[in-house]
């Protein structure tokens, strides 16, 4: 079990969050998990204590919880729940996901509202960080019930989104449909098309070029960087990711052109070994066209297996946590140790257990966290809001480029303040601090709001 290591001045601030906030236990795993590298900044910067920003930062600016009746192809009416934690506007507009799953509630709102925060000032543009979601199943759903039900959360979200004040996105169980129906239903209701208020539009209307690869790529990209800073690259490493959505395809597509080999990929079904290399058309074909499991992909080619147990028993240089928060447990990390693994980045929020986060890093592991390494999504986002804002269109290659910048500018930020904080190396101090201070630079700046 993982036991906080916190500064004695933050100890009354995590008892806090962890008292007003029962039973979100993912929250908790957050907050924490930031408190414990912040020792070092309180010594150099006791204003920030004495200012109150520590505790400002960790409650949300407002929560909103609704209602979201809609009605089934069967004619019975369904009542969900509609979520939206903003949680801070201090660097711009609140920005992050809308996640469509029934593991949605206020705690995983507020843990994923929370890491967006930091994540969105680690990208060095002006946006400020909330999330939201609702716990409907829309899996096995008609196009007709999905349109209704996001035509329902729209009646009520359009209250309180905006280009200018809080701008929505695709997260899991949102994809560019979903997007399209709670567009429709915002132009109708408000009588304007501003294409700036939701990201993860169609191209035809607003959205922006390489959105839908741009968190896959950007976690590859940072992983180059990690692997350059320590005189090695992609060439002839395995790679194993996890996950079969949007960013493990993507990240698989842009690590083989990066010169790694991915080896082995999963699904809730489990996972497949393919030492030549995943055939990623084929596992499109499975995955998409087929509506397969990735264990079918064994099936269709020579070579490869489907596998027994956890990934993360299959040895590898390189390991990217692709699926959900808390995957990787310290089992699953002793099993990377233990064969040899060298880096290992978060594709997904959280998706590595404190307990796996603490035996990785004492086991000398370069350890990336997701508010570093899956910056690319909403990096990305906020060019699409830039290009809707210029009413432009940007072309593949400038997207990408920037987004390649963007996620080489982090890798960096993060190495000088961990070195410039007595931590060198350590991507999670680096990562948290750099978030911090500079949310917290500006809170100090705009008065105590």
């Amino acid at each position: 079990m993982h036991v906080p290591q916190l500064d004695d001045r933050l100890q009354d601030v995590y008892d806090a969050v962890v008292h007003r906030n029962g039973g979100e236990d993912e929250f908790h795993q957050a907050v924490c998990e930031v408190l414990e590298t912040l020792g070092p900044v309180l010594d150099a910067h006791p204003e920030y204590l004495e200012s109150g920003v520590i505790e400002r930062l960790v409650e949300p600016e407002r929560q909103i919880v609704f209602r979201v009746p809609w009605v089934d192809d069967d004619g019975r009416v369904q009542v969900s729940r509609g979520f939206r934690t903003e949680f801070s506007s201090t660097l711009g507009p609140y920005k992050g996901g809308l996640r469509f799953h029934p593991s949605v509630d206020a705690g995983i709102v507020k843990f994923l509202g929370f890491e967006q925060v930091l994540k969105n000032a680690l990208t060095g543009l002006p946006i400020g960080g909330g999330k939201g979601g609702s716990d409907v199943d829309l899996r096995g759903r008609s196009d007709g019930e999905v349109m209704r039900f996001c035509q329902s959360f729209m009646t009520e979200l359009h209250r309180h989104v905006g280009e200018h004040t809080d701008v929505p996105a695709g997260d899991q169980g949102v994809s560019a449909r979903e997007i399209g129906f709670l567009f429709g239903q915002y132009k109708r209701i408000t009588n304007r098309f501003e294409p700036g208020v939701l990201t993860g539009k169609g191209l035809d209307w607003g959205g922006s070029r390489v959105r839908t690869e741009a968190t896959g790529y950007g976690l590859a990209y940072f992983v180059r960087e990690v692997l350059a800073a320590h005189d090695t690259s992609f060439d002839g490493k395995r790679v194993v990711v996890s996950g079969a959505g949007n960013v493990a395809l993507y990240a698989i597509e842009k690590v083989h052109q990066l010169g790694g080999t991915v080896v082995a990929v999963s699904d809730s079904s489990g996972f497949v070994v393919d030492d030549d290399g995943i055939d990623l058309e084929l596992l499109r074909e499975v995955k998409g066209g087929r509506g397969g499991q990735v264990t079918d992909y064994a099936d269709q080619r020579d070579g490869a297996t489907a596998g027994d147990g956890s990934i993360w028993q299959v040895p590898c240089d390189v390991a990217l946590p692709c699926a959900t928060q808390n995957e990787l447990s310290d089992k699953d990390a002793a099993a990377l140790v233990e064969n040899g693994c060298r880096v290992v980045a978060e594709g997904a929020n959280m998706p590595t257990t404190p307990e796996a986060v603490d035996l990785l890093r004492e086991a000398g592991v370069l350890f990336a966290p997701g508010k570093a390494s899956n910056a690319g999504g909403v990096a990305t986002s906020a060019f699409e809001m830039q290009q809707n804002a210029a009413r432009e269109s940007w072309t593949a290659d400038d997207v990408d480029g920037r987004l390649e910048t963007v996620m080489s500018d982090i890798h960096a930020r993060c190495l000088e303040t961990a070195e410039a904080y007595g931590s060198p190396g350590d991507y999670v101090a680096g990562a948290n601090i750099a978030g911090f201070r500079k949310v917290a630079d500006a809170m100090l700046a705009q008065g105590v709001v």
